[in-house]
C-alpha cells in the first residue's frame, strides 16, 4: 500500500525555500510507493490543525514556477516550537499522520526546525509507526549544521538561503558605496545593518562587493572583537584616511540595551526590538563627532535581504532544489534520522555533494562563524571568507518570469485534503 508524505516548513523563509519545495514534489513522482505529497499549511500548527494542501493535485507549471517564486507564500511556514512537554501537541501529530496515511514527513527549517523532525523520528520510533522523518536545511544565516561532537567544525558546507542573502549584500554595498561616493561631502559615514542574529556570515558577505579592498569598507560582525567606542575610532580614521565611510554591522553587534524581542523560538527578533543596532551606532558617531563635514547616516534593510527574489542566486536555487531531491530520496528508501546535507568536494574547482547527516546531531545546534576569519582590530574578514563564499553566489542575475510588468508567482489550487479528526487548538495558542 503506497504510503503519503508531509513536507512542512518553519522558521524564517528564503529566497530558495520554494525551490526545496519543488525538489521534494518532483522526487516524489519517481518513487512508484509514495501516494499523494500534502503539505502542511504554516509548518507544523498546519499539520496540528489537519490543515494539508494537497501538492500532488497541482498543475506542473505552478509547480515548475516555485524555483522563481520566494519566501513561503505558497504553503507557509510558522514559528511554532514543538517542545517536550506539550504532549498533547505531539500525540495530534501522530493522530494526523496516521488518518492520513503518512509515512513520511519532511520538515524544511533550520536548528530549532531539526529538533521538531528528530522529535517526531523519535516519537515515531517509539510508537512503533511507520513514519520516516527527514529534515531539509534551510536559513539565511547559514548557522546550521555545527559539529557538536567535537566542539568545533561543521557538519556541512553551507545552508540553502544563505547564498541569495549573500548576493543581495554583495549588490547592496555596491549600490551603496556610489551613494556614498556621490553624496559624501554631506554625508560621508553611512551605517548598514545585517541580518543574522548573533551569527556573522551575513555582513561578512559585504566583503564580496569588493573583494580587492578598494572601498572604505568596515565590517563588524556580532562575533567582532571590538567595542562601540574603538568603532568609532576606527570610523573616524578611516574618514580621515578616505573623506567617507561605508559600515555594515551585524544586528546581533552588542551595543547595549536595544529593547529586545523575542520570538516563539527564544531567539531575539531584532527587526522588532525598540531600537536598531544601526541607529545606535549613528547616534554615537554624531555624538562623538566624525572628521568630515556632515553627518553619518543609517540604514537598516529588512525582511527584503530574505525575499529579494530579483538577488536570488542561481546556483543557490540549483542546490535548494537538489537538497529537497535528496531528502525526498532519504525518506523514500527508508533513511529515517536524517537531514539532506551540501558537501564542498575539495580543490579550485567548485563542486558540491548532496549527502545526510544525523538530526540528532544539527538539531538545536548553532554553526557560528570562525574567528580565524575576523581579521586583527575586528573590522574586516579575510581572504578565506572570500574563497567559501564566492562561489555560492554565482556569476549571472536570476531572469524572472513576467507578466504585464509583474512577476508570475506560484499560485496553487487551494485544494486540501478532508478533515477526519476532531477541530484542534495548539497547546501554545490556548489561553
Amino acid at each position: 500500500m503506497k504510503k503519503n508524505v508531509v513536507i512542512a516548513q518553519s522558521g524564517g523563509p528564503t529566497c530558495v525555500i520554494n525551490s526545496s519545495l519543488r525538489g521534494v514534489i518532483e522526487a516524489a513522482k519517481e518513487f512508484d510507493h509514495i501516494g499523494t505529497v500534502f503539505g502542511g499549511c504554516h509548518g507544523i500548527e498546519g499539520v496540528l490543525k489537519e490543515e494539508l494542501l494537497n501538492l500532488s493535485d497541482q498543475p506542473e507549471e505552478e509547480i515548475a514556477l516555485l524555483r522563481y517564486t520566494p519566501v513561503a507564500g505558497s504553503i507557509g511556514t510558522c514559528r511554532y516550537k514543538l517542545k517536550s512537554r506539550q504532549k498533547e501537541d505531539f500525540e495530534r501529530v501522530i493522530d494526523v499522520l496516521k488518518a492520513h496515511n503518512i509515512g513520511y514527513f519532511l520538515y524544511n527549517g533550520g536548528n530549532d526546525s531539526m529538533d521538531t523532525a528528530n522529535k517526531i523520528a523519535q516519537l515515531a520510533e517509539q510508537r512503533g509507526l511507520e513514519l520516516t522523518a527527514v529534515g531539509v536545511p534551510k536559513t539565511i544565516d547559514n548557522d546550521v549544521g555545527a559539529d557538536l561532537t567535537s566542539g568545533t567544525g561543521s557538519l556541512i558546507d553551507h545552508t540553502p538561503g544563505y547564498g541569495s542573502t549573500a548576493k543581495y549584500w554583495l549588490h547592496t554595498v555596491q549600490y551603496a558605496n556610489e551613494e556614498n561616493k556621490g553624496s559624501s561631502p554631506a554625508d560621508p559615514v553611512l551605517v548598514l545593518q545585517a541580518m543574522g542574529r548573533k551569527i556573522g556570515f551575513i555582513p561578512a558577505a559585504a566583503r564580496l562587493a569588493d573583494p580587492k579592498r578598494e572601498m572604505p569598507l568596515l565590517i563588524y560582525l556580532a562575533e567582532s572583537p571590538c567595542s562601540l567606542d574603538e568603532l568609532t575610532e576606527q570610523v573616524r580614521s578611516k574618514v580621515k584616511e578616505a573623506g567617507r565611510c561605508i559600515v555594515v554591522i551585524s544586528e546581533g553587534f552588542n551595543v547595549g540595551e536595544i529593547g529586545v524581542v523575542k520570538d516563539a523560538f527564544g531567539h531575539t527578533n531584532f527587526s522588532a526590538s525598540q531600537m536598531s543596532v544601526a541607529q545606535i551606532v549613528v547616534n554615537h558617531l554624531n555624538t562623538q563627532g566624525i572628521p568630515a563635514k556632515g553627518a553619518a547616516r543609517g540604514n537598516v534593510p529588512g525582511t527584503d535581504q530574505r525575499h529579494s527574489m530579483a538577488y536570488a542566486s542561481p546556483v543557490d536555487l540549483d542546490e535548494a532544489y537538489r537538497l529537497g531531491q535528496k531528502a525526498m530520496e532519504l525518506a523514500a528508501t527508508g533513511q529515517g534520522g536524517f537531514m539532506s546535507a551540501i558537501l564542498r568536494e575539495p580543490g579550485l574547482i567548485y563542486n558540491v555533494r548532496y549527502d545526510k547527516v544525523p538530526l540528532e546531531l544539527v538539531a538545536n545546534s548553532e554553526r557560528t562563524f570562525p574567528v580565524s576569519w575576523i581579521l586583527p582590530g575586528g573590522c574586516d574578514v579575510s581572504d578565506e571568507f572570500i574563497r567559501y563564499a564566492k562561489p555560492l553566489v554565482g556569476e549571472d542575475m536570476l531572469s524572472l518570469p513576467m507578466i504585464g510588468g509583474r512577476q508570475r508567482l506560484t499560485q496553487f489550487k487551494p485544494v486540501y485534503a478532508e478533515k477526519k479528526l476532531p477541530a484542534y487548538i495548539p497547546e501554545a495558542d490556548r489561553k
